[in-house]
């Protein structure tokens, strides 16, 4: 199954107006439980002090999505997105120009193997990108040496217990540009310290609920797509009819504690 193609596929048809992409944000935000799990714990981390200045730094910022939280919910935010894919670099910068915040919302091309910025951001968000990085010890490493003493990291990545819709040793990962299937919390615990976080919180997201409501609207619209661009008209009536139900699984995820999960939502200070 190709993930990539249906993004790329997807980014084109709402990127014709600012509107419509933002009317794609909103629709992720719906669509992307991790989505719900980050912006809860921005909001938790800055629900008292959304009028102070904070730097971020969004390694990894695909669409963007994030970073419109961000600058909507922070107003004094100063960000920097930076990925590997220059189309939605160009693309970003763009809109975000569009809509008047270009002088606080910048992107640019950023290999997190190689990018260091010795203590300038208070926040970074990793948002599903360490899965896709052989190197993951460099770039924590990286990212530590980036953010000011006191500042927090952000991770949402797939966990080892399916969370690449991996569930034995003979499987593969389904989204083709995944090096790893999933970390460990134990595992990327110690990474971070290792790197020099010092105070590491690790929990499951994407439990028995969540991980339904990930394949009714991911995963299955995915295929659909997949098999032919024109079974796209048919994704409106299938989430008019799933969606709802998807909806109350995934806010059942969010205020459950959970002992496994397909998904890590990692909060590191350093």
């Amino acid at each position: 199954m190709k993930y990539d193609p249906v993004k790329k596929f997807l980014g084109n048809i709402f990127n014709k107006a600012a509107w419509m992409r933002k009317l794609f944000y909103k629709l992720l935000d719906l669509l992307l439980l991790r989505a719900w799990y980050i912006k809860r714990e921005i909001k938790s981390l800055y629900k008292n002090r959304r009028t102070e200045p904070v730097a971020m730094l969004d390694a990894g910022s695909g669409y963007g999505q994030y970073d419109f939280f961000v600058s909507s919910y922070l107003k004094r935010s100063q960000i920097l997105g930076v990925d590997v894919k220059q189309e939605q670099i160009d693309d970003c910068n763009q809109f975000f120009t569009k809509i008047g915040r270009g002088d606080r919302v910048k992107f640019e091309y950023a290999d997190l193997t190689e990018f260091v910025r010795e203590d300038s951001y208070d926040l970074v968000l990793s948002v599903d990108v360490m899965e896709h990085i052989l190197e993951d010890e460099k770039v924590f490493d990286n990212l530590c040496r980036s953010i000011k003493k006191g500042g927090v990291l952000l991770i949402s990545t797939p966990s080892d217990q399916g969370g690449s819709d991996v569930h034995d040793e003979d499987e593969h990962s389904f989204i083709d540009e995944h090096v790893r299937d999933g970390y460990n919390i134990d595992d990327i615990s110690r990474k971070l310290k290792d790197a020099g976080f010092s105070d590491i919180d690790a929990k499951y997201s994407y439990g028995t609920p969540g991980s339904i409501a990930w394949t009714l609207t991911m995963k299955w619209p995915i295929i659909m797509v997949n098999a032919s661009k024109l079974l796209f008209l048919l994704l409106i009536p299938y989430y008019i009819v799933v969606y709802p139900f998807a909806f109350l699984l995934n806010w059942i995820d969010t205020i459950t504690k959970h002992d496994a999960g397909t998904g890590l939502i990692v909060k590191a200070v350093k």
